[in-house]
């Protein structure tokens, strides 16, 4: 099996550990991606679900790592791959001044991206007939494992300690969605201007477009690299049955906003990030990538893993041939419009962790599905 045909199976079935305390302690809840472990592979950090129904089922296992913290994969007890486990960064020892540890301020992705929810409640998320059927993000503030505001203070010191002590590359903010026409971007640009302040380090922005358009040029200048408006479904009905709340800015006025953003931020540096698996078919997720693509903006489509604990705790996820059936023409889609995830300058697309698509991306430029 190829490397973008496992990573594809594993994201769809998941897998069982031997071991759960090997690496990086897996992420459980939270604004995504939550149930998670991050696992390398053939030289590829992804995050893979371990928390979920089809994970306990899998019939992929990791196995006990060896004295050198290598693990065998295995499915049906033969042996397919090897893959090792981020180590729990330095950073998460350290705790702020008034005695908050920094893994409740901001945690590692992947292998080298710090990514944090500014603030980590959503005007949608108490009210069952508005929340986005996905989401966990009250789930860790409630297990008491993050802070619902983190001050640009505290981002900017937990950021630099990252970077100084565990190699951080590349940062993601992103926010509930807060009352108020801004949709966060207010609160956006405070942090992010307070970590640059601080420290060199790339950071992507998250939010839902905002009412007034002029806010892209001030995340800009505030120091932001690239946004990230995320779509998750991208046909109408779908949109209005999963995320009823978030639907009432349509996907037109995504587009609008897509328009708005793309020469503020250049082309490629913005992303929007769609979950297959929620309704929409392949086509209309093809279909929807194809002007994503023509207006410059990177369409990171990821499998939906449901979460424990949401209405959709019990949602399928994606088969693997349905995955593939968007990621392989989707490569060739942004190749054509030249688009990359290794150009993005931070966030979702250039970690790449919550799907396939920079493998199959990687496998196109030299010469085969990797």
């Amino acid at each position: 099996m190829q490397t973008a045909e496992l990573i594809n199976a594993l994201q769809s079935s998941g897998v069982r550990l031997v071991d759960p305390k090997a690496g990086l302690m897996s992420r459980r809840g939270g604004a995504g991606p939550s149930d998670h472990k991050a696992l390398t592979i053939d030289g590829v950090t992804v995050m893979v679900p371990v928390h979920t129904a089809p994970a306990f089922d899998s019939p992929y296992v990791v196995e006990k790592p060896d004295a050198f913290g290598r693990s065998r994969l295995s499915v049906d007890g033969l042996a397919i791959a090897e893959v090792t486990f981020p180590t729990t960064p330095k950073f998460y020892a350290r705790q702020t001044a008034d005695g908050i540890p920094y893994s409740k301020i901001a945690v590692l992705h992947g292998r080298d991206v710090l990514a944090t929810t500014v603030l980590q409640s959503c005007i949608r998320y108490q009210s069952r007939t508005k929340t986005c059927q996905f989401c966990a993000i009250g789930q860790s503030l409630a297990a008491g494992r993050t802070i619902e505001r983190k001050s640009p203070q505290q981002l900017a010191e937990v950021a630099k300690a990252a970077v100084e002590l565990d190699g951080v590359t590349h940062m993601v903010m992103t926010t509930g969605t807060p009352s108020g026409p801004d949709r966060g971007a207010a609160i956006l640009e405070e942090s992010v201007r307070a970590v640059k302040a601080a420290v060199d380090l790339p950071i992507q922005v998250q939010c839902e477009p905002p009412e007034d358009f002029a806010w892209f040029r001030r995340l800009k200048e505030a120091g932001a690299d690239a946004l990230g408006m995320h779509l998750e479904a991208v046909t109408e009905p779908v949109r209005q049955t999963i995320m009823p709340g978030k639907a009432q800015v349509s996907v037109e006025r995504y587009f609008e906003a897509f328009a708005a953003a793309v020469p503020v931020f250049g082309r490629g540096q913005v992303s929007t990030y769609i979950l297959a698996g929620l309704g929409d078919g392949i086509d209309d997720i093809l279909s929807v990538s194809r002007r994503l693509i023509d207006l410059g903006v990177y369409p990171f489509v990821v499998p939906f893993v449901p979460i424990s604990g949401t209405p959709l705790e019990s949602h399928p996820t994606p088969s693997p041939e349905f995955m593939h059936a968007i990621l392989e023409p989707l490569s060739a889609m942004l190749a054509d419009g030249g688009l990359r995830a290794v150009k993005v300058k931070a966030g979702c697309a250039k970690c790449g962790a919550c799907s396939a698509l920079s493998t199959y991306e990687r496998g196109r430029t030299s010469g085969g599905c990797a």
